[in-house]
């Protein structure tokens, strides 16, 4: 026990050291505004926005060592599934193409909101939490001490598709972890991509090299902090609820550090910021334990070549400190063929904070793979339309 909390105690000192910038404005907030003020401004926007409440068709699925997979699929006007009498009495049509959305570490599908909210009944979409997070059950190898791995990650996301989208041309969408996710599928199961992938979108994620990124911190003493910074998760997860705690009482920094590393702009909507604060704070600590060391030894950079005959389309943000544009930029020279767009002054949560570049991006990207008419209609979060192939800004 005494070894943990010496660990824990380096783990304050790293965490301190990441938190620094953050706390530089959350100090100037405290002076000129009180906690039970701030308390009830987070409510108000947590009641005044509908960020991740659109729901779908829902379904679940085991994983190969028994964790039970959650999925929700939103179906196109036509394509509902049909009843069992119906089933007997009417051959269903063909299916068409079905996107798979991916989301990233300490996240959940509903990351996906504005893609979501634009792309409903135009395509046929399946967002799922990955194991652990969101409506997914807890990983059944992780209970057991056994880590998470990418590989792993991989065979979950069969398991969804064999569940819910088992026929027809897939559009693959994975950001940061589901980015890693989905290569990880192309690694293991060459012959699913050859068959039925028809375009991927990788975005704000990495190939590799994870090892080397800085997160905004100068270099010196970085390594050392990346050496035990594993071990000291480890220690903190046979602690949540105290961590937990801890996490609550220091709510403010907590909401500087998540915005810091999470968007590139001064000028983020409150709510969408606070949307991304309640996602990632709903990560309990042991799971960020069981993730973590996973993105340390991440290599798919030959993986990604299984997309080579595909569109892919790449998006990276120029302030993005958790996945560098770097990586993206390693990506497009392992697949020269692919659309690379840096978005400028954004950072990770490019799809909360430029929903609509992204979801334009990502509607392009539909109509080349042929999974999407040219001239379809895409709505967009605040209820107005723009047509399916229309150039974005800041393209």
């Amino acid at each position: 026990m005494s070894e943990n909390w010496r660990k824990a105690g380096w783990a304050g000192a790293a965490i301190g050291v990441l938190a620094a910038g953050a706390a530089a404005g959350v100090a100037v907030e405290r002076i000129t505004v009180g906690r039970g003020l701030r308390m009830k401004a987070r409510l108000a926007l947590d009641a005044a926005g509908d960020y991740g409440s659109l729901r779908g068709t829902e379904g679940t699925c085991r994983a190969e060592d028994g964790t039970e997979l959650y999925w929700e699929s939103d179906e196109l006007p036509d394509g509902q599934a049909l009843d069992d009498k119906k089933r007997r009495t009417r051959r269903p049509a063909a299916p068409g193409a079905t996107v798979v959305f991916c989301h990233g570490y300490c996240l959940g599908q509903d990351s996906w909101h504005f893609q979501r909210a634009a792309l409903r009944g135009v395509v046929r979409a399946v967002y799922w939490d990955q194991r652990s997070h969101g409506r997914s059950g807890r990983g059944v190898a992780q209970a057991e001490g056994v880590p998470v791995t990418i590989e792993q990650l991989g065979r979950d996301l069969l398991a969804v598709i064999d569940a819910a989208a088992p026929e027809g041309p897939l559009v693959l969408v994975g950001h940061s972890m589901g980015g890693m996710t989905v290569m990880a599928l192309a690694e293991q199961f060459p012959d699913l991509v050859r068959e039925r992938v028809v375009g991927v979108a990788l975005v704000g994620t990495s190939g590799g090299r994870l090892d080397e990124v800085t997160y905004g911190l100068p270099a010196y003493g970085l390594g050392a902090v990346r050496r035990m910074l594993p071990g000291v998760l480890r220690a903190l997860g046979t602690q949540t609820e105290l961590v937990e705690r801890g996490r609550r009482a220091t709510a403010d920094l907590f909401a500087g550090m998540i915005k810091m590393y999470s968007f590139g702009s001064r000028d983020v909507d409150p709510g969408v910021a606070r949307f991304a604060e309640r996602l990632i704070e709903a990560t309990p600590i042991d799971v960020v334990a069981a993730f973590y060391p996973a993105f340390q030894t991440h290599d798919k950079t030959v993986a990604l070549q299984r997309f080579a005959d595909v569109p892919v389309t790449v998006i990276a943000a120029d302030r993005d400190m958790i996945t560098p544009p770097e990586h993206s930029v390693a990506i497009k020279e392992t697949l020269p063929a692919a659309e690379l767009v840096v978005l400028e002054n954004t950072g990770h949560l490019m799809m909360l904070e430029r929903p609509e570049i992204v979801t334009g991006l990502l509607t392009d990207l539909l109509a080349r793979a042929g999974a999407l008419p040219a001239a379809a209609t895409v709505g967009t979060h605040d209820g107005r339309s723009t047509a399916g192939s229309a150039a974005q800004p800041g393209r």
